[in-house]
């Protein structure tokens, strides 16, 4: 039985930019970050949450042989790797604060089925929604 996941992995294109948007702007703590067999690990996680790793991973050899890496480079770059939500427990007064350390949103926070739900990217253009989720009861009431 699958009980959650171990490991989410992000592509990113440089590591240690990567390392100060997701530590230093967003608030994360790093988890790993070491070299091993000539390979930078680095993860991080959300505050007090090790449990939960984000390994940050740029696509290039030897993880990622040419041209697949390049082809990884340009959709990460257009933001078509978009990996997902990031929660919150008050959405509006989180996008104010990221937005004051200079995030740069594409949506702002909006009333939606599942919760309040805003948009933003990366520095290398992975789509990011930052969510308030509602309960799973909340949305079958709404739904209803």
């Amino acid at each position: 039985m699958i009980t959650g996941f171990a490991l989410v992995c992000l592509n990113v294109l440089d590591l240690d930019e990567a390392k100060r948007f997701y530590v230093d702007v967003l608030g994360f703590e790093v988890g790993i970050d070491s070299e091993m067999d000539g390979f930078r690990w680095l993860t991080v996680h959300p505050p007090g949450r090790p449990g939960t790793p984000m390994m940050l991973v740029v696509p290039e050899p030897p993880v990622v042989e040419e041209p697949i890496a390049g082809q990884l480079r340009s959709l990460v770059a257009r933001g078509y790797l978009g990996l997902g939500a990031l929660e919150t427990d008050d959405c509006r007064a989180t996008y104010e604060e990221l937005k004051a350390r200079g995030v740069e949103f594409i949506e702002e926070p909006e009333e939606r089925f599942y919760g309040i739900d805003a948009a933003f990217r990366d520095p290398f253009g992975n789509h990011w929604r930052l969510t308030q989720p509602r309960t799973l009861d909340e949305i079958r009431t709404t739904a209803t």
